[in-house]
């Protein structure tokens, strides 16, 4: 069982953090949040309830986990975020 990703990334000579989590069946959602400095730039929140009665769930929520956390990492590098976070910076 996964019970998260973390990485540090830099990107315009600042760090981010993304972090993913699993909440568990009793809760089933992922959530993956980028941070910047401590502040929360960015959230994504999937559910997962619809699945729960799949046979390999563990194994289907760990890919969700992998994909949901690459694709913020996606995102912040391909500029995404860059309004948000460097807009007031300068």
């Amino acid at each position: 069982m996964v019970f998260g990703y973390n990485h540090n990334i830099m990107y315009k000579g600042e760090i981010f953090h993304v972090q993913t989590e699993d909440s568990g069946v009793t809760n089933p959602h992922i959530i993956t949040l980028l941070y910047r400095d401590g502040l929360i730039i960015s959230s994504k929140k999937t559910d997962y309830a619809d699945i729960l009665k799949i046979e390999n769930l563990a194994v289907i929520v760990e890919e969700l986990m992998q994909e949901q956390h690459k694709e913020m990492m996606r995102s912040l590098k391909a500029g995404a975020f860059d309004e948000k976070v460097f807009s007031f910076m300068a």
